[in-house]
């Protein structure tokens, strides 16, 4: 008979599930075991030696006292000899590595606000006490302590060197400049010395010019850059201000808003001056051709200009015929109301007009003024940049000179043509030549008014806002509302995914192109779309002006309105979408 402690005929005992029974098959899993051992070390030693021979500094800190580790390229930034040392001199971040303290405080509050932060120049303080100038990139670690942080350190010592002697240059080439024009002035007693004077410092001035110009390109980048990031503040403001300009005010308060409107728009029209000549300067402004009723467009400018004539008191006439292109309507429209815009600038009394012509071989748009004039010798003058008809001081609102430069440029890059007729004191006449090969078959005709002022009822109008930046949902809910709307912000696609779900039914939706973590607008109103199994009408805002956004955008069939947004082109863009909605 079987005893108990016999095996059983399964051949499993308890020296299997203690693995004890079979040492040929406990020996199996030792090779892998220790492949995998050797494959993690080896890793290890791969990600230790970059950290350890990586060109850039490395350190882990936490903000309330020193280092927790470090790599020699950190060391050798500070002026350390190894990272021990560095770690055992530097014991407070604060106090002993940065040169500011304030700017010290300033970069742990925003970790701590938003966890991390790319490429921000500062200053650190070198083992000798000199400064050195570096770029970290930082990234809070949480699970590791509450201030604790991995930091990326780039030494940027010859880049701000760099920049700092091209501003030096920059100055000098200007002093150079200034001398050599004073120098012209004073030789003008002695005509033969001066002729010969004038050849040299013309030579000098060729090459100073040429070294602007190059100096110059770079600065360009930059203005386009920070003139994008500053009207994003703008369009919120302008829509506020929009607000209360709707409200019931005291004269004295609405005299206030009014100034304030002036100066916004001001600043909105010189930035948008600046980002326009600067992409045509970098030739980086391509036309993006559609089809265009020209009728349609010059009607809503001639429109929205009507009340600038009504506040001058002005005379305006438009006659356009029925007439249609292919061309890009937002440089043609901007070529239009930039030339009437200096049409009524320089216009006190009388009037402007602004016609459509066919001539035998070309389509002519003319604006024509009865203001100061232009002298002959100073026709070609006008569409240099920063140049005005009238000096300071004598009248009339004063812009930046950048218009008529702009006209240009854009011109140029369409190929078409421009002429401009004067007589002083009896006014201008400026006319945009088109070839008639952009002329398009008459029988397609837009049903929209592009451009139009378009001013509809929006009572009970359900409008759906996606924005990023809470200021501008602020503003825009506080301008629609005074329309009439009902407004419903969001600042993502989840949060309007949610309103859905609530049983929020939009008539329109009005987005942002680029909103936080790399989404866009587009998807969000898609998202939106699929959500409700219906087309909403939907229109994209953003300060993105260039031409792949717009040329993504005319792709997929969604108007765009660029920030900051004018409150008529608005009012009419939200017309146009309730019209569709209806």
């Amino acid at each position: 008979m079987k005893k108990p402690s016999d095996s059983t005929s399964t051949g499993y005992d308890i020296g299997d599930l203690l693995g004890l029974s079979s040492q040929s098959a406990r020996k199996s899993y030792y090779p892998a075991l220790q492949e995998r051992l050797e494959e993690l070390e080896q890793e290890r030693n791969r990600y230790k030696w970059l950290f350890e021979n990586a060109l850039h500094g490395i350190f882990q800190a936490n903000l309330r006292g020193g280092f927790l580790a470090c790599n020699p390229a950190m060391a050798r930034i500070c002026g350390y000899d190894n990272p021990e040392q560095l770690q055992k001199k530097v014991i407070r971040l604060r106090e002993q590595l940065f040169c500011s303290a304030a700017e010290f405080d300033q970069l742990r509050q925003e970790l701590l606000d938003h966890g991390s932060l790319s490429a921000r120049e500062t200053r650190l303080r070198r083992a000798d006490q000199t400064p050195v100038y570096v770029a970290l990139t930082m990234l809070r670690r949480p699970d590791l302590g509450p201030e604790v942080v991995e930091t990326f350190v780039a030494d940027i010592t010859e880049r701000v060197q760099a920049r700092q002697k091209l501003e030096q240059l920059n100055a000098e080439l200007e002093k150079r400049v200034e001398e050599r024009t004073e120098a012209l002035q004073n030789v003008n007693v002695d005509l033969r010395y001066q002729i010969e004077e004038r050849e040299k410092v013309e030579q000098e001035l060729k090459v100073a010019v040429n070294a602007a110009k190059e100096a110059n390109r770079s600065k360009d980048k930059y203005l386009a850059a920070a003139s994008h990031d500053l009207l994003q503040p703008l369009n919120a403001a302008r829509l506020m201000i929009s607000a209360l300009q709707d409200s019931q005010l005291p004269e004295a308060e609405n005299r206030m808003v009014h100034q304030v409107h002036r100066a916004l728009e001001g600043a909105e029209d010189l930035l948008a001056d600046l980002l326009d000549i600067s992409k045509l300067d970098q030739q980086a402004m391509k036309p993006d051709l559609a089809y265009l009723n020209l009728a349609a467009m010059l009607q809503g400018l001639g429109e929205e200009f009507e009340v600038v004539a009504a506040n001058a008191g002005l005379q305006f006439r438009h006659r356009v015929p029925p007439v249609s292109l292919r061309t890009d309507p937002r440089m043609l429209a901007r070529i239009v109301r930039n030339l009437l815009s200096n049409a009524f600038r320089y216009t006190r009394e009388g009037g402007v007009m602004l016609s459509v012509r066919q001539r035998r071989d070309r389509l002519a748009i003319e604006i024509w003024d009865t203001g100061v004039g232009i002298e002959a010798h100073k026709l070609q003058d006008i569409f240099t940049e920063f140049h005005q008809l009238l000096p300071q001081g004598t009248g009339g609102r004063q812009g930046a000179g950048l218009g008529l430069a702009i006209v240009e440029r854009m011109v140029r890059v369409l190929g078409y043509g421009i002429r401009v007729t004067s007589r002083p004191g009896r006014g201008s006449r400026f006319e945009v030549s088109i070839p008639l090969e952009h002329r398009v078959n008459e029988a397609w005709r837009s049903q929209s008014s592009a451009g139009g002022a378009i001013h509809g009822n929006f009572d009970g109008l359900a409008v759906l806002v996606i924005d990023n930046e809470p200021a501008v949902l602020e503003s825009m809910a506080a301008l629609l509302e005074g329309w009439g709307c009902e407004v419903f912000p969001a600042d993502g696609e989840s949060s309007a995914l949610d309103m859905l779900s609530e049983g929020l039914l939009p008539d329109v939706i009005l987005a942002d192109f680029h909103l936080d973590n790399n989404a866009t607008g587009c998807e969000a109103v898609y998202a939106v779309r699929r959500a409700l199994d219906h087309d909403v009408p939907a229109a994209i805002i953003t300060a993105d002006r260039s031409d792949e956004v717009r040329t993504l955008l005319r792709a997929q069939y969604l108007p765009i309105l660029n920030k900051p947004v004018k409150p008529n082109r608005l009012r009419a863009l939200l017309a146009s979408l309730a019209a569709q909605s209806t």
